[in-house]
C-alpha cells in the first residue's frame, strides 16, 4: 500500500479462495517476503494458511487490531510479520534493551502513532509478552486501544506543532472538531495493534481482566496449537523436502518402499510428542523434533551407507578369490597332467640325440683317414702343376700376348682386309693359318671373308683353346708356316694389314703352344686323374660332412626340440609349483579372511537391520534431544520403554548411537560427572551444537553443582569461548561481539531468559545483502553463523517464562539417585583404591585405542581389497599386506578380549563399593526431602559430596572390603546425621530422625506398616465390637483400624489377655513394658504401631527409642554447639548461616569469638534493612579483600536482595581467613542456593525455665537490675522475668499451656522492663493496675486472640504482679536462677503432673503430619502428571469408594428443608441431614471430576487442579473446610464427613419417632453441636413461654435435672486435666491417663440455678469443640 492511503470504510474485501489457491497465495507472500526480510521456511498445512487467513481479515479493516492468546511456537508471530508485508504495512515492534523503561516505551508509542495519526501509514505494532517488561506498558495500549491516545504521553508543547500539519487533511476530511480527536480518529483507523499472548502464562487473565480494550476493541484469536491431522501432515511435507546431497533414486527407492513405513513413521512423530503434551510440548518443538531426526538420519544413514559399500567390495572381492582358487586348483590339476606329457617327449628327444651322437663319431673317424688321403693327392697334383707350369712358362705370354693383340685389332681393320677383291699373299697365308687352326678347312677368300664378317670374330679368336688343335692340323699349319715363312714375318705381316701382325703372332703362339701341350699330355693325364681321385674323395667328404652335418642339425633339432620340451615342462612346473603356492597362500588367506567373511557378511546383514530401523533409532535419539533433556531419569526411563514399544525396537541406547566410549572417557577427563544423566545431557548439548539447525532450541543448562558448566567450559575452550555473568556489567558488550564474532557464549547465572535474547533465541534475524542481522537491544549487529550460545543456571527450578519454552531447551543436571551413586561411587573408588579407577580408565582407553586400530586395520583392509586391480591372488603385496593386516587385528581382537574380562574382574571389585555409593546417595535424598518441611533446610551436593570425602579420609582399620565398607557407612551415617541435625531446630530432630531411619533402614518396615504408621492409610467404616477393658475407649478406633490393617499382628499380639497386657497399661514408660513374650514376636516397628494404637501418650518416646536403636546411636540430639568448633570446620568461601529462632541472638557470642579469633577490629556487624543493601556489599568485598569477619544480621528482612547477595558470593575470591557469618529467622521465600551454598546452624532460645532466666539476666547489667537501690525494683524485675520465662515455656504444651503459638519474644521483655523501670522512677506509689493493663491489653496480651488463654495471662499477671509478693525481702536472684532444677516441673505452670502425656500425644502426632508431608512426591500439584496423581491420589479415591459401599448417601435426594416445621430441634436435625448430605455429595462430585482427569476422559480445570494440589499435599481442600470446618487431614475429614452423615440418619429417625431426648447422645456425631445446644436453648424458650435470653446452661452427672423442661443426656464426653467420676475430681497423678472418660452428663436450659448442681455457666461451647483445652470436650473420631 502507499504511505497515507486509507483502507476502505468497511476493509479490504474479502473472497473466498479454496485451499490450494490460498497456499498459492501465501507462498508467494513468503517468496517476498524471504526476498526482503528473512528467509521464511514455512510449511503451508491447514492451521498456517487458517492463522495467515484470520490475521489477515481482521489486519484488512481500519483499526482492526488483534489479541492472540495461543502457546508458544505456533506461528502467531510469523502470521503476523507475513500478512503486514503482503500488505505494505509498516511493522512495528519494541527493541528492548536491557535498561528499556516507561520513557522508551513512550517513546515507541509516539513514534508509531505519528507514523500511523500523522503521516497516515498503516502501521502494525506487534506486542508479545516478553517485552511488557513493565505493567505500565499494558495500561498504555490499553487507552491506545480504547480512545487512540494515550493520557499524558505528550505535553502541549509537543502537540501543537505536530498537528498543525494535520490543519489540511483534517479540512478536505470536513472534520471540524479539535485536531487532537482528529489525531485520535487516525490512529484508530490506522494504526493495528497485535498482541501475542501465552494463554499458559499465569498473569494472562489478570492482564485481560484489568485491561478489558484487550478483547473488547481486539479480535481475540485463539491460536493454541494444531490439529492432529496437520500433525500428521507436517512429517510427510518436512521428509518429502529433498535433502541437500540426497540422489533422486535414493529417494526413489525410499518412497517405493516406504509408503507404509512413511505413515508409521508420522504417526510414531505424533506419537511421541503427543506423549509429552502433559509434561509442556510445544508445536514449536515439533518442529525442531523433526528437523533433528532428519539431520540425525541423513548423517547416520551415509555413515551407515558408505560402511556398507566398503563391506560390500571386501565381501564381493573375497568371493572372487574364493571363485578363483576353485579355477586355479582345476586349472594347477590340467597344468599338472601337460606337465608329465612334456617330460616324456623331452625324455624321447634325449634319446634319439644320444644315437645320432654315436653314429657321428663314426663318420667323423672315417672322414679323417679321407681327409690324410686327399693331402696326399694334392702334393702330387701339386707337383705336376710346377712340372707343367715350368713347361708352359715360356710359351704361355707368348700365346697371352697375341690373344691380346688380337683382342685390340680394330674392326676397321678387319673391314679394310674385307674389303680386299682379292687378298695380298700376306694376308691369304695369315688367314689360311687362322681359319685352319680354327678348325675350318674352306680356306678360300670367300670362305675367309664370311669369316672376317662374323660378328665376334675377335672374340673366337682371343678365346680360342689351344688344346682343340688336333696334331694333323698343327702339321699342317706347321708346314704353312714352313711354307711360306715371309708371310708370317711381323713385319710383313704389319705392312700387309694392321690386323695382319696380330694375327700371324696369334697363329704362331698357338702353333709352338700345340706342341708344348701335346708334350706335357701325359703329365696332365696324371694330373687330371689325382684331381679325380681327388674329386671323388672330396665328394666322399662331401658327403660324410654333409651327413655329419644333418646330423648335427638333426642333433641341433633335436637339442631345440628337447629344450622347448624342457622347458615347457619347467615353465609347466614352475606354473604348477606358483599355482601350488597361489592356491596355498590364497587358502591360508582365505581360511584367515575367513572370520572377517564372516564378520563382515554379519556387519552387512547388522547394518542392513541397523539401516531397517534406523528411522526409528534416529526418532527417538531426535525425541530425547528435544523432548527429554529436562526430565529426570525415571522419565526418561519410562519414555524411551513406551516409545520403543510403541516402534518395535526391541533395544536401544542413545550414548552407542551418538558418541563413542572414547568421547565420554574425554568428558570424564574434562570434569564431566560419570553417571548417565550427566553422560545424556552432555549428549544433547553436544549435538544442539553440532546439528547448526535454526529450529532446535538454545541449551539451558540448571546445574546447581555447577559442574556441567565448567565441563562445558573445559570442552570448548577450543571454539573462541566466552564466559560472562548476566549480572555482569560489560554483559551487552561481550554479548554484541560474540554475535558478531561468532564466539562461542557460555551465559551463567541466569535467572530466567532476558528480554533482550528473546530475539537472539529465535534466530529473527534479518537479511540484508548477503549477510544477515540480528537486534540485540537498540542495536543491529551482523550476525555471524559460527556464533553458538548456552545458558546456564545454579537455581534447580529457574523461572521459564511460557513464550520462552520454545526458545530454550533446558536441559537439566539436578542430581538424581542414579546419578549421585554413580558419582559417589567414583569418589569411593578414587580414594580406597585409586588402582582400579587407573587401571579401567587405562584398560577403556586402551580398548577405545584398539577399537580404533581395529577399525582402522579393517577400513584399510577393506580399502585394499575395493581398490585392488586385477586379480588378487597375484597380487602378492596385496596378500602379505592383507595377512599382515590380519595378524594385527588378530592381535587386537585378542587383547580386547583380554580386556574385557579384566575390565569384567574390576567392574567386579569396584562394584564391591556400590553398596556404600547406594547407601550414601539414598542418605544424600533423604537430607534433601526436609526443605519440604522448612524451606531453610536445603542442603547442596557440594557439602554432602565434601561429608562424604571426610567419611573416606578416616583411618583403615577393617582388612576386608565388607568391613571396611560398614564401617564408612556407620561413620557417614553419623556424621550426616550430626551436621543435618545441627542445621535443623531440636522440634525437628526427632522428625528427620524417622526419617532417617526410614529412608536408610527400608528392611525394618513391612508392607503398608509406614503408611499406616503416618496415617495414610486409614480404615473404613468400622463395625461397634467388643474390645479388651484395659484398652481406653479412646483408643478403640485405633485398634479396630490396627486389626483390620495388619490382622496377623493382631493376632500375635493377644491383646484380648488383659493379666498380660496389665503392666503396660497403667506403666509411665509402656515402650519398655511390652510382655516379652510378644516383643520377640513382633519387629522393634510394630512395637512402635501398638505403642501409636493403645498408648499415643508414649509414642514421642518410644520414637526417640527405636530411632536410636535403629541408627545405632545412644541419643538422637547432636553435640551442642560450639561456634569455635565450627569456625575451624568452615572455609573462606563458605558462609555460615546461622538459623536463629524469634528471640534467639548469637551476635554476642560471634562477636566475642571474633575478639578472641580475629580482634575486634577485623570484626564488622551489619543488621540487614532498609537502605543496607550497598553497604554490605561494599563491607562485603572489602572483608573479603582483606581476610576479615563480617556478620550480616536479620537476613529474612531482605529476602529480594539475597540473590544479588549470593551471586556476589560466587565471584568472590576471598583471602584466607575471611568469614561470613549470617543470621536470619525461619522465612519461606530465603533463596535456596544461597540456603545450599551455606554451611547452617540453628540457634534457638535454650528450652526450660531456668535456662530462660539466665538468659533474660545476661540480657540485663547489675546496674539495670539495681539502679536506684530501690529492693522492690529489683523484686518486680524479677517478676517480670519470670513471667515472661513462663509465657514462652507454656508455648511447649500446646493446645493445653497456650491454644497456639504466640510470638513472645525479647522485645515484649524489654517493654515490660521500660515500663517497669519508669513507674519506679516516678513520686508516686507503684501502680500494678498499670503494668496489668499494659501487659495484658499491649505488650503480652496483644498477641494474645483467645479468650481462654487471656484468661491464664490475667490470672499470671495477677499473681506475679502485686504488692504481697515484694513483701519478701529477697536479693540474690541468680543464685535462685541457679537453684532450679534442670527439668520444668508442670506446677511451675500450674499444669497437670500428667500434662508430659498430653505433651507427647502431641508433638508426636506433629511428628507423624511431618513425615507424611515428607512422603509426598517432589512435584505435587504444580503440574499435571497422570502417573504421579495416579500414584498419589489413588489411596483418597479408594477410601472414598469403601467408605461409601453400601451407603446411598451419593445419590440420596434430599429436599431443601422449608421454614417454620414447629420444633427448632426438628429443624436443626433437618438442615442437619440436608446439609450433610450435600457435603457428601459435593464431595463425590469433585472426587470424580479428578478421577475422570486422572483416567483421560475430562480436561483439567483450575477446580480439579487445586483439589488434587492440595490433596497431595495431604491438605484438606479449602473448599471443602468452607462447608464443614473438620480435621485438617483429607483422610480424616472423609471418614469423619461420612460418619457423621450416617449417623444424622439414626438421628433423624429418632427425631420421627419422637424418642431423641429420650436417649443418651452423643454430640461428636453432629456437625454442628453448638448449633444444636442453641436448638435447644430455642426449643425450651418456646416451651416455657420465656426470652431466650433469661435462660441458663446447666449439667448434672448425679440425676436428671429436676424443673428441666427439656433435658438431654449427651454420653462419649472425655476429660484431659483432670479425672471426673461423676461425684469426685480428681487432680491428675504423672500416670493417669491423658485423656479419662466421663459418666453420661444430662444438660438442660433453666431458668433458675438450682443449688447442688454442677454447671457451667459460659463458654458452653467447651462441650463441643473439639481441639481446644476445654474442661469438657467430645471425644474426638
Amino acid at each position: 500500500m502507499a504511505p497515507g492511503q486509507s483502507l476502505p470504510l468497511h476493509g479490504k474485501p474479502l473472497g473466498r479462495l479454496d485451499f490450494n489457491d490460498l497456499k498459492q497465495v501465501i507462498q508467494k507472500g513468503v517468496v517476498l517476503y524471504s526476498r526482503d526480510n528473512k528467509e521464511l521456511d514455512l510449511l503451508l498445512f491447514w492451521e498456517v494458511c487458517d492463522f495467515v487467513s484470520r490475521v489477515d481479515r481482521v489486519l484488512s479493516r481500519p483499526g482492526g487490531s488483534l489479541l492472540l492468546a495461543g502457546r508458544s511456537g505456533v506461528g502467531r508471530h510469523t502470521a503476523t510479520c507475513l500478512v503486514s508485508h503482503m500488505h505494505g504495512y509498516t511493522l512495528f515492534t519494541p527493541k528492548i534493551s536491557r535498561g528499556y523503561s516507561l520513557k522508551h516505551f513512550s517513546n515507541d508509542l509516539k513514534t508509531v502513532m505519528q507514523l500511523a495519526g500523522l503521516e497516515g501509514q498503516q502501521v502494525v505494532l506487534l506486542l508479545e509478552d516478553y517485552q511488557f517488561v513493565h505493567p505500565a506498558f499494558l495500561e498504555m495500549i490499553n487507552s491506545l486501544l480504547s480512545s487512540g491516545e494515550v493520557p499524558g504521553l505528550y505535553n502541549p508543547e509537543e502537540l501543537e506543532p505536530l498537528l498543525s500539519s494535520l490543519k489540511d487533511a483534517a479540512s478536505q476530511d470536513g472534520f471540524t472538531g479539535p485536531l487532537y480527536n482528529y489525531f485520535s480518529h487516525r490512529i484508530q483507523q490506522n494504526l493495528h495493534i497485535v498482541l501475542i499472548m501465552d494463554c499458559s502464562n499465569s498473569n494472562f487473565t489478570i492482564n485481560c481482566e484489568s485491561n478489558p480494550a484487550f478483547y473488547r476493541k481486539c479480535s481475540v484469536q485463539w491460536m493454541e496449537g494444531w490439529s492432529e491431522s496437520s500433525m500428521k501432515k507436517i512429517p510427510e511435507l518436512l521428509l518429502a523436502k529433498p535433502e541437500g546431497g540426497r540422489e533422486e533414486n535414493e529417494r526413489d527407492t525410499k518412497s517405493k518402499s516406504s509408503g507404509s513405513a512413511q505413515g508409521e513413521l508420522c504417526r510414531l512423530f505424533l506419537m511421541v510428542h503427543e506423549s509429552c503434551r502433559d509434561h509442556g510440548a510445544t508445536p514449536s518443538q515439533y518442529m525442531a523434533f523433526l528437523h533433528v531426526y532428519t539431520a540425525l538420519f541423513s548423517r547416520k544413514q551415509g555413515q551407515l551407507t558408505t560402511r556398507q559399500q566398503h563391506l560390500q567390495a571386501g565381501v564381493s572381492k573375497l568371493n572372487e578369490a574364493k571363485a578363483l582358487v576353485d579355477e586355479l586348483k582345476r586349472r594347477a590339476a590340467k597344468q599338472s597332467a601337460l606337465l608329465k606329457t612334456k617330460q616324456q617327449e623331452a625324455d624321447s628327444a634325449l634319446q634319439e640325440i644320444t644315437t645320432s651322437m654315436q653314429n657321428a663319431s663314426d663318420q667323423k673317424t672315417e672322414m679323417e683317414k679321407i681327409k690324410g688321403r686327399m693331402a696326399q693327392e694334392v702334393s702330387k697334383i701339386e707337383e705336376r702343376k710346377v712340372q707343367i707350369d715350368h713347361e708352359l712358362k715360356e710359351v704361355q705370354p707368348l700365346v697371352d700376348e697375341a690373344k691380346h693383340a688380337v683382342g685390340n685389332i680394330k674392326p676397321e681393320a678387319l673391314s679394310e682386309i674385307r674389303s680386299l677383291r682379292m687378298p695380298p699373299d700376306v694376308i691369304r697365308d695369315i688367314l689360311e693359318g687362322v681359319l685352319r687352326l680354327m678348325g675350318i678347312f674352306d680356306t678360300s677368300w670367300v670362305s675367309m671373308k664370311s669369316f672376317l664378317a662374323k660378328r665376334g670374330v675377335r672374340e673366337d679368336i682371343s678365346t680360342f683353346e689351344a688344346r682343340n688343335i688336333a696334331p694333323d692340323i698343327r702339321q699342317s699349319v706347321e708346314e704353312l708356316l714352313n711354307r711360306n715363312r715371309a708371310s708370317f714375318d711381323p713385319k710383313n705381316a704389319k705392312r700387309a694389314s694392321a690386323a695382319a701382325a696380330p694375327l700371324a703372332a696369334w697363329v704362331k703362339a698357338n702353333v709352338q703352344y700345340s706342341h708344348v701341350l701335346e708334350r706335357i699330355g701325359p703329365l696332365e693325364r696324371e694330373q687330371s686323374g689325382l684331381l679325380e681321385n681327388l674329386r671323388k674323395t672330396e665328394s666322399r667328404k662331401n658327403k660324410l660332412e654333409d651327413q655329419l652335418n644333418s646330423v648335427g642339425a638333426k642333433v641341433n633339432e633335436l637339442k631345440e626340440k628337447f629344450q622347448c620340451h624342457t622347458s615347457e615342462a619347467a615353465k609347466l612346473e614352475a606354473e604348477v609349483t606358483k599355482a601350488q603356492d597361489t592356491i596355498t597362500a590364497a587358502q591360508q588367506l582365505i581360511s584367515q579372511l575367513d572370520g572377517e567373511h564372516t564378520r563382515w557378511n554379519a556387519q552387512m546383514s547388522e547394518i542392513k537391520s541397523e539401516l531397517d530401523t534406523l528411522p526409528m533409532r534416529a526418532m527417538l535419539a531426535a525425541a530425547f534431544i528435544t523432548y527429554l533433556s529436562a526430565a529426570p531419569e525415571d522419565r526418561r526411563r519410562h519414555c524411551q520403554e513406551t516409545w520403543m514399544a510403541q516402534s518395535g525396537l526391541q533395544k536401544f541406547d542413545l550414548r552407542s548411537f551418538l558418541c563413542s566410549e572414547s568421547e565420554q572417557l574425554i568428558w570424564k577427563s574434562q570434569g564431566l560427572p560419570s553417571d548417565d544423566l550427566s553422560m545424556e545431557n552432555a549428549i544433547v548439548i553436544l549435538q544442539i551444537n553440532a546439528l547448526k539447525l535454526k529450529s532446535v532450541a538454545c541449551p539451558f543448562l540448571i546445574d546447581p553443582s555447577s559442574r556441567a558448566t565448567e565441563w562445558l567450559r573445559t570442552h570448548l575452550q577450543q571454539h573462541r569461548l566466552e564466559v560472562i555473568n548476566q549480572q555482569d556489567t560489560n554483559f551487552m558488550t561481550s554479548l554484541e561481539l560474540a554475535v558478531r564474532f561468532g564466539k562461542t557464549l557460555i551465559i551463567q547465572e541466569m535467572d530466567g531468559v532476558e528480554p533482550v535474547l528473546y530475539p537472539l533465541l529465535r534466530r529473527d534475524l534479518v537479511a540484508q545483502g548477503p549477510r544477515y542481522v540480528v537486534q540485540i537491544g537498540d542495536k543491529v549487529i551482523d550476525y555471524n553463523e559460527d556464533f553458538r550460545l548456552f545458558l546456564a543456571t545454579r537455581n534447580p527450578t529457574p523461572f521459564i517464562p511460557p513464550d520462552a519454552v520454545s526458545v530454550v531447551t533446558e536441559v537439566n543436571f539436578t542430581t538424581t539417585r542414579a546419578g549421585l551413586q554413580g558419582q559417589l561411587l567414583a569418589l569411593t573408588i578414587q580414594q580406597e583404591k585409586p588402582e582400579l579407577e587407573t587401571e579401567k580408565t587405562r584398560l577403556l582407553q586402551q580398548e577405545e585405542d584398539k577399537k580404533i586400530q581395529l577399525a582402522l586395520l579393517e577400513e584399510s583392509l577393506l580399502e585394499t581389497l575395493a581398490t585392488s586391480q586385477g586379480n588378487i591372488l597375484e597380487n602378492r603385496e596385496l596378500i602379505d599386506s592383507l595377512n599382515q593386516t590380519k595378524a594385527s587385528s588378530a592381535l587386537i581382537q585378542k587383547s580386547l578380549s583380554e580386556s574385557h574380562q579384566l575390565q569384567a574382574s574390576l567392574d567386579q571389585e569396584r562394584d564391591a563399593y556400590l553398596p556404600l555409593a547406594e547407601s550414601a546417595s539414598k542418605m544424600y535424598f533423604v537430607i534433601t526431602d526436609l526443605s519440604k518441611i522448612n524451606n531453610m533446610y536445603r542442603f547442596s551436593l557440594a557439602s554432602f559430596l565434601r561429608l562424604f570425602q571426610r567419611a573416606l579420609h578416616a583411618k583403615k582399620e577393617a582388612d576386608n572390603t565388607e568391613a571396611r565398607i560398614a564401617a564408612l557407612e556407620a561413620s557417614l551415617k553419623n556424621m550426616v546425621y550430626e551436621y543435618v541435625c545441627r542445621s535443623l531446630f531440636k522440634a525437628d530432630q526427632l522428625m528427620f530422625a524417622m526419617h532417617f531411619v526410614k529412608g536408610m533402614c527400608p528392611e525394618l518396615f513391612q508392607d503398608s506398616e509406614w503408611d499406616a504408621f503416618t496415617g495414610s492409610i486409614v480404615g473404613e467404616m468400622f463395625k461397634k465390637e467388643d474390645f479388651p477393658s484395659w484398652i481406653d475407649q479412646e483408643r478403640q478406633g485405633a485398634v479396630a483400624i490396627l486389626k483390620t490393617t495388619f490382622p496377623a499382628l493382631h493376632q500375635s499380639l493377644c491383646l484380648s489377655d488383659s493379666d498380660l497386657w496389665l503392666s503396660f497399661s497403667r506403666s509411665s514408660q509402656c515402650e519398655q513394658e511390652i510382655p516379652s513374650s510378644i516383643a520377640k514376636k513382633i519387629s522393634p516397628f510394630q512395637q512402635l504401631l501398638l505403642v501409636q494404637a493403645v498408648r499415643p501418650d508414649r509414642l514421642q518416646s518410644a520414637m526417640a527409642a527405636f530411632a536410636t536403636q535403629a541408627l545405632g546411636m545412644k541419643e538422637l540430639s547432636p553435640p551442642p554447639l560450639n561456634l569455635r568448633r565450627l569456625y575451624t570446620e568452615t572455609l573462606e568461601w563458605e558462609p555460615v548461616l546461622i538459623i536463629i529462632s524469634p528471640g534467639a541472638d548469637p551476635s554476642q557470642e560471634l562477636a566475642e569469638l571474633a575478639a578472641e579469633t580475629m580482634g575486634r577490629d577485623n570484626y564488622y556487624e551489619i543488621s540487614m534493612g532498609q537502605g543496607q543493601a550497598d553497604v554490605a556489599l561494599a563491607t562485603l568485598r572489602e572483608a573479603s579483600q582483606n581476610g576479615n569477619w563480617l556478620c550480616l544480621k536479620n537476613l529474612h528482612l531482605v529476602t529480594t536482595w539475597l540473590p544479588l547477595l549470593e551471586k556476589e558470593l560466587n565471584v568472590l575470591h576471598p583471602k584466607a581467613g575471611f568469614r561470613l557469618w549470617l543470621t536470619a529467622e525461619v522465612h519461606p521465600r530465603f533463596p535456596p542456593i544461597l540456603l545450599q551454598s551455606s554451611l547452617k546452624i540453628t540457634y534457638e532460645a535454650p528450652p526450660g525455665l531456668k535456662k530462660n532466666l539466665l538468659r533474660t539476666y545476661e540480657s540485663w547489667t547489675p546496674e539495670q537490675i539495681s539502679k536506684g537501690g530501690i529492693l522492690a525494683r529489683a523484686q518486680s524485675l524479677f517478676c517480670l522475668a519470670w513471667f515472661h520465662a513462663v509465657c514462652q515455656e507454656r508455648r511447649n504444651y500446646i493446645p493445653q499451656g497456650w491454644t497456639k503459638f504466640y510470638e513472645f519474644s525479647m522485645a515484649d521483655l524489654r517493654a515490660g522492663f521500660e515500663i517497669i523501670d519508669r513507674l519506679f522512677e516516678g513520686v508516686k506509689s507503684f501502680q500494678w493496675e498499670f503494668v496489668h493493663g499494659l501487659l495484658e491489653s499491649a505488650i503480652y496480651g496483644g498477641r494474645i486472640d483467645n479468650p481462654s488463654d487471656l484468661r491464664i495471662l490475667r490470672s499470671y499477671l495477677e499473681q506475679l504482679f502485686s504488692a504481697r509478693l515484694l513483701s519478701s525481702s529477697l536479693s540474690d536472684y541468680r543464685s535462685v536462677i541457679e537453684n532450679l532444677p534442670e527439668d520444668d516441673r508442670p506446677a511451675f505452670f500450674g499444669l497437670p503432673a500428667n500434662i508430659e502425656r498430653s505433651s507427647q500425644r502431641i508433638i508426636s502426632s506433629q511428628v507423624i503430619y511431618q513425615l507424611r508431608v515428607l512422603s509426598r512426591s517432589v512435584a505435587t500439584g504444580s503440574k499435571f502428571d497422570r502417573e504421579l496423581w495416579s500414584n498419589g491420589l489413588s489411596p483418597v479415591l479408594y477410601l472414598w469408594k469403601k467408605l461409601n459401599q453400601g451407603s446411598s448417601l451419593i445419590h440420596q435426594k434430599v429436599a431443601a428443608p422449608t421454614e417454620g416445621q414447629g420444633s427448632p430441634v426438628l429443624s436443626f436435625i433437618t438442615l442437619e441431614q440436608f446439609n450433610a448430605i450435600r457435603l457428601v455429595q459435593s464431595i463425590h462430585h469433585s472426587l470424580a471430576a479428578m478421577s475422570k482427569v486422572i483416567r483421560g476422559t475430562q480436561l483439567l480445570t483450575p477446580e480439579v487442579q487445586k483439589l488434587a494440589t492440595a490433596l497431595l499435599n495431604q491438605e484438606c481442600p479449602l473448599t471443602w473446610q468452607n462447608k464443614w470446618e473438620g480435621p485438617e487431614e483429607p483422610m480424616l475429614y472423609l471418614r469423619a464427613v461420612v460418619t457423621r452423615a450416617l449417623a444424622i440418619q439414626s438421628w433423624v429417625e429418632r427425631a420421627g419417632r419422637q424418642a431423641l431426648l429420650s436417649d443418651t447422645l452423643d454430640l461428636s456425631e453432629l456437625f454442628h453441636p453448638d448449633t444444636f445446644l442453641n436448638a435447644l436453648r430455642q426449643e425450651t424458650a418456646r416451651s416455657m413461654g420465656c426470652s431466650m435470653d433469661s435462660l441458663v446452661f446447666v449439667s448434672s452427672w448425679r440425676s436428671p435435672i429436676a424443673r428441666a423442661k427439656l433435658q438431654v443426656k449427651v454420653g462419649g464426653l472425655q476429660l484431659e486435666g483432670c479425672s471426673f467420676d461423676g461425684v469426685h475430681l480428681c487432680e491428675n497423678q504423672h500416670d493417669s491417663p491423658s485423656v479419662s472418660a466421663v459418666p453420661p452428663c444430662c444438660m438442660a436450659w433453666v431458668s433458675q440455678v438450682r443449688v447442688g448442681l454442677l454447671f457451667c455457666r459460659s463458654n458452653y461451647q467447651n462441650c463441643v469443640k473439639h481441639g481446644q483445652s476445654s474442661d469438657i470436650s467430645p471425644k474426638e473420631t
